[in-house]
């Protein structure tokens, strides 16, 4: 896990070097200034040295311009290189997800992922700061100061060593209880994005049924869920402070009644005033640091259950890679399934696809039809492999799609999906998903094809009307039209529709599947369809029985020979006569 987040600091390793060295000139300093401290106390103050006092003063101010100016430095090199660690881990973590297949995406919910990338990254990225400056300064400052005290008197300093014991059973008590705790909070994190994602995602629908109250519940319930456990670790995490006071106050009594007590009875022979006053400076000086320390290992016990959230997805391999010698070219849109089985499950005890196999000619419109959870989205998902099939293969111009290279395969295989997914931006950008380079013309061509032309030319600024997150701002069958505009700019050797007209009208679904069939006769059209006549027109039409085919033929075959087709044709022509 380290070793995988180290990798993150890459261009930054200068600044994450500097700053533990800017630290520890920075911890020189500060030691040398109680010790010079002493000196002009002793040499100075108590002898009335007018002259060393000054002298002393300006070493003293040039120690601690010093001493600043490393500090300066060393918070400037920390900051830059732990912002630019938690850049390159989001920047890790985004484009590792990006290699993601459905199935690994699977593994993690979207709310998951988000809190992974913003929270956690967060959290680490703290982490990361203390670790290269206070980790550093804390541990130096600890050694060094023991080391002048223990030169300066070493019976007194020994009660230091007392106290360590104390703390590390305390600290390591702490680290115990509590990272469990943060681990359970985290993925409560979880479902609490996810509430929200869901809630605003549907707010539409929440607000039709009157359903606030019971959105409030659900996110009061898991909110209260975090504050409890966040409590829990908090309370134990302040235990931590009484617990260094304690500390702390019990080593300044025990040293400044000894010192004062030595100093009287030695009469200045074994502890100066001076002496006495620098051994009370590098008390603070060590407890300080103890109990940064302590400070550190509490953030540690955080950032650590954070970092194995993340480096759980960093390590995440996916499960869909390019071959070693891949196919750089589909030869056509010809499409065959032979044997195939599938399961989302590695295990289940159904397959969700039971032995398909199938024949589809280059060019030809395949109607696919079929009940609720009959398994045409996932039959269609296998294409553009976006799954892998369990057993069998699907072939792409007479060639596996696991011998392709991912990226030439997916850009001739064009996909409008259930759910229409438009992007911030404007119309514009958002078609030029399907090709970058295309010109206004070809826009404004692919547009008329899905019949999306006339009612983008109604906005008041035509092509560059700004679509808001989720195309919210335009309707069902606008989404839909756009989304099919947006596939046909791709120009593919296989174009799939998996229930995308289900939101326009007869009519305009009529229109666009006549100008598939004269402008694009070469590509090979795959449409899933709840509505017959959606289908009824195309070469063949599939159906689909519980993953299984129930049959495959012409509109007037399965009229004729298809006992569940005729049904879903009679009902649905009964309705339109009515």
């Amino acid at each position: 896990m380290i070793k995988r987040l180290s990798a993150c600091i890459r261009e930054y390793k200068r600044d994450t070097i500097l700053s533990p060295i800017y630290v520890t000139l920075e911890v020189v300093m500060d030691v040398l200034i109680p010790l010079l401290m002493a000196k002009l106390i002793d040499n100075g103050v108590d002898k009335g040295d007018l002259s060393y006092i000054v002298k002393m003063g300006l070493i003293l101010v040039v120690c601690c311009i010093v001493s600043l100016t490393f500090g300066a430095l060393s918070g400037r090199s920390a900051a830059i290189a732990s912002a630019g660690f938690g850049k390159n881990l989001r920047h890790d973590l985004y484009h590792h997800v990006q290699d993601f297949s459905f199935t690994n995406i699977d593994n993690f919910s979207t709310a998951s992922l988000v809190t992974r990338m913003t929270t956690d990254v967060t959290n680490v990225q703290n982490s990361f700061q203390m670790l290269i400056r206070i980790a550093v300064r804390c541990p130096i400052m600890l050694i060094f100061a023991l080391v002048m005290a223990f030169q300066i008197n070493a019976s007194l300093a020994w009660i230091f060593l007392v106290v360590l014991p104390i703390l590390a059973v305390g600290l390591a008590l702490m680290m115990t209880k509590v990272h469990p705790i943060f681990k359970r909070v985290f993925k409560t994190y979880d479902k609490l994005n996810s509430v929200v994602q869901e809630n605003l995602r549907g707010i539409r629908v929440v607000k039709s049924f009157v359903r606030e109250d019971h959105e409030i519940k659900k996110f009061d319930k898991v909110s209260s869920q975090i504050y409890s456990d966040f409590k829990k670790a908090e309370i134990l995490i302040s235990l931590n402070n009484p617990l260094m006071n304690f500390c702390v106050y019990a080593c300044m009594i025990m040293i400044s009644w000894m010192g004062a007590k030595l100093i009287i009875t030695s009469h200045g022979s074994s502890m100066t005033t001076g002496e006495l006053m620098s051994m009370i400076s590098y008390i603070m000086q060590i407890l300080m640091s103890l109990m940064m320390v302590s400070m550190v290992f509490m953030m540690i016990i955080m950032a650590r259950a954070s970092a194995e959230r993340i480096s759980q997805v960093l390590t995440e391999e996916p499960s869909i890679e390019d071959p070693v010698n891949p196919v750089m070219q589909v030869p056509d849109g010809s499409i065959s399934f032979e044997d195939v089985v599938f399961s989302y499950a590695r295990h289940a005890e159904h397959p969700v696809l039971d032995h398909i196999n199938l024949e589809i000619h280059s060019g030809e419109t395949i109607g696919i039809i079929g009940g609720t959870g009959s398994s045409k989205s996932s039959l269609v998902q296998l294409i553009p492999r976006l799954y892998d099939v369990t057993s069998g293969c699907v072939k792409v111009g007479g060639i596996d799609v696991r011998n392709y290279d991912l990226e030439t395969l997916r850009n001739e295989v064009a996909m409008v999906l259930q759910k229409n997914v438009l992007f911030s931006g404007t119309i514009k950008e958002n078609l030029r998903w399907g090709n970058e380079n295309a010109t206004d013309e070809e826009l404004v061509h692919v547009c008329q094809l899905a019949q999306a032309d006339s009612f983008i030319r109604q906005f008041p600024k035509g092509y560059d009307t700004y679509i808001e997150q989720g195309g919210s701002n335009v309707s069902g069958g606008q989404r839909q039209r756009l989304c099919i505009a947006r596939a046909l700019l791709k120009k593919p050797k296989i174009l799939i529709l998996d229930d995308s007209t289900s939101a326009v009208d007869t009519k305009t679904d009529a229109l666009i599947r006549k100008a598939f069939a004269t402008e694009i006769p070469d590509t090979t059209k795959l449409i899933i369809a709840q509505r017959i006549s959606s289908v009824q027109d195309a070469d063949k039409i599939l159906v689909l029985d519980n993953g299984k085919i129930g049959a495959f033929g012409t509109h007037e075959e399965l009229l004729a020979t298809n006992t569940i087709y005729r049904e879903v044709y009679e009902s649905q022509t009964r309705k339109e006569d009515r």
